[in-house]
């Protein structure tokens, strides 16, 4: 078993969770101005992906150029991971690769805790990856604590590059906005991706 194998239903019961659908959780979040450059890149970006319309081509030309925006704008005080395996506990399915991990560490060539932010690439179907997002959300967590970094909050997010869907794992309670947030509210994805990032929600 690995995260993949995780269905919403599977994770809430394998590790007792309770799973909480709220609205607007991040409506308090300020919008970030797209900065020009991302805005160019998306501009061409986008239509190429959506015509490969692969989880690949639009985790490459979508989200992770968003992604290394977001480390530029918080002045590379994050790291950022694409594709590499995260195996955290393999006897409970907390194994596998993650699409992206976000590290609250500069260091590059490890990841380093405290893991804060766990990004899911879909093609399609949001809500299909919703339990390998919290599976891999309650590794990062079980990460940081065995490092000695117990950080409250993890956060995470399925997406598609052009639709959000972003969760909050505190304690044993999974929170998932039922909010979806699209491409076209760049600024808005941006703020929510910067403040989970560095902690500054509430």
């Amino acid at each position: 078993m690995s995260y993949s194998d995780f269905t919403l239903d599977k994770v809430r019961k394998a590790f007792n969770l309770t799973i909480s659908d709220k609205i607007n959780i991040f409506s308090s979040v300020p919008e970030i101005i797209c900065p020009p450059l991302l805005a160019e890149i998306l501009q061409e970006n986008i239509p190429l992906a959506l015509a490969s319309n692969t989880e690949k081509s639009r985790s490459e030309m979508i989200i992770a150029p968003i992604l290394i925006a977001i480390r530029k704008y918080l002045n590379n005080q994050i790291s950022l991971f694409s594709g590499i395996d995260f195996t955290v506990e393999s006897s409970q399915g907390l194994n596998g690769n993650c699409d992206f991990i976000i590290s609250r560490s500069p260091e590059l060539l490890i990841v380093n805790a405290p893991v804060v932010t766990i990004v899911e690439a879909k093609k399609e179907n949001l809500n299909a990856g919703l339990g390998q997002c919290v599976a891999e959300m309650i590794a990062a967590k079980l990460f940081n604590e065995r490092e000695g970094n117990n950080i409250k909050t993890i956060y995470g997010t399925v997406t598609s590059g052009t639709n959000w869907k972003f969760l909050k794992l505190l304690g044993q309670i999974v929170e998932i906005d039922l909010n979806e947030y699209y491409i076209n509210d760049i600024g808005k994805i941006l703020g929510i991706l910067s403040s989970v990032m560095t902690e500054e929600l509430l």
